[in-house]
């Protein structure tokens, strides 16, 4: 596990999944504590056709403000924001959100690629990406982007993963700092945070 006093400074968090992403997302969120200060986005592929509503799936088993990402709001401390149902969402130099409904990228929109790659060249070595369990290849484009910037990549062990196939192409196209499974991905956010207080 990489030493965390190396990582105390970190700005910002960003998670990719898909098929599975629901019940992994559940295993870390709900152990971070109110006062977790750096915040996460995530994108999460889900059916176009339909509201996420993943702020009700997730604000009663949570201690952490969750919301959909609105177009030019400011990035807060203490927040899980998600990416709205059909919409890429970037981040911009000014730490505000964008959306976007340009062409799906590996047949994904939101795409974590998107969100990754925007996030990387935003906050630079002052980001970690995790990318979790899925069944395409979306995110291993954008972890390799945060690695290259100087960025923290984690990805959860393929062999846990509900779905391997997101996690194994991030695993051999990056080849991450840290192949972790869920519980020690929790535990290495729990020690950033504390790393972060002192």
């Amino acid at each position: 596990m990489s030493k965390t006093s190396n990582h105390k400074d970190k700005k910002a968090i960003v998670i990719g999944a898909s098929a599975g992403g629901i019940e992994a997302l559940l295993e870390i969120f709900p152990l971070l504590p109110a006062d977790f200060h750096i915040p996460i986005i995530f994108v999460l592929h889900l059916p176009a056709s339909v509201p996420s509503l993943l702020d009700h799936v997730f604000e009663k088993k949570i201690h952490l403000k969750i919301k959909e990402a609105d177009e030019k709001e400011s990035i807060k401390p203490g927040t899980i924001y998600y990416a709205p149902a059909g919409y890429h969402l970037l981040i911009e130099e000014d730490k505000t959100f964008s959306l976007s409904t340009e062409s799906p990228v590996c047949f994904s929109r939101p795409s974590i690629d998107v969100l990754f790659e925007s996030a990387a060249n935003c906050y630079k070595k002052d980001l970690i990406g995790i990318l979790l369990t899925g069944a395409n290849t979306d995110g291993s484009k954008g972890l390799k982007r945060i690695r290259e910037m100087g960025g923290l990549t984690i990805i959860q062990d393929p062999s846990e993963a509900a779905i391997s196939m997101m996690p194994e192409s991030g695993r051999v196209f990056v080849k991450p700092e840290n192949i972790f499974h869920l519980k020690q991905i929790t535990n290495f956010l729990l020690e950033v945070y504390q790393a972060g207080k002192k």
